[in-house]
């Protein structure tokens, strides 16, 4: 019952995430300092195991990146975005992988993508793809 509250939580809380994210890009302004701040935010609740808010920082460290005209900052804050939903799924098989593989998949995308990048940006896609494409799963 715990797994099943926690997938519900993590699924609820990627779908607020993303709407916030949404919400952000016509009401936040843009700025270095906003970046540097959506950074530390998500290194810090990555450190603390606080995956979901991690993720919202990625997501707004992200925005902001192509705010500024960053796409190689785009492609890392969408793999590490990624990131946080597979730690997620680690940590609870049930939560949802299809998102991460989106973001990945966008990352992937961008020409300015440092190779280094591309190659960890590709590995999270596979484990995504991996568990995507396991029996009882959509994808």
């Amino acid at each position: 019952m715990a797994a099943l509250i926690a997938a519900a939580a993590a699924a609820g809380a990627l779908g607020a995430v993303q709407e916030q994210a949404r919400a952000a890009e016509t009401i936040q302004p843009v700025s270095w300092d906003r970046w540097t701040a959506a950074r530390t935010k998500a290194e810090e609740n990555d450190d603390a195991g606080n995956f979901v808010a991690a993720l919202q920082y990625y997501l707004e460290f992200a925005r902001q990146s192509a705010g500024l005209a960053s796409p190689v900052y785009v492609a890392w804050g969408k793999n590490n975005a990624a990131y946080m939903i597979i730690k997620m799924h680690r940590a609870d098989p049930t939560v949802d992988l299809a998102p991460a593989r989106r973001l990945l998949e966008e990352g992937l995308a961008v020409p300015e993508a440092t190779e280094d990048c591309r190659q960890v940006m590709s590995r999270n896609l596979e484990y995504t793809k991996r568990f995507l494409r396991a029996p009882g799963t959509s994808g």
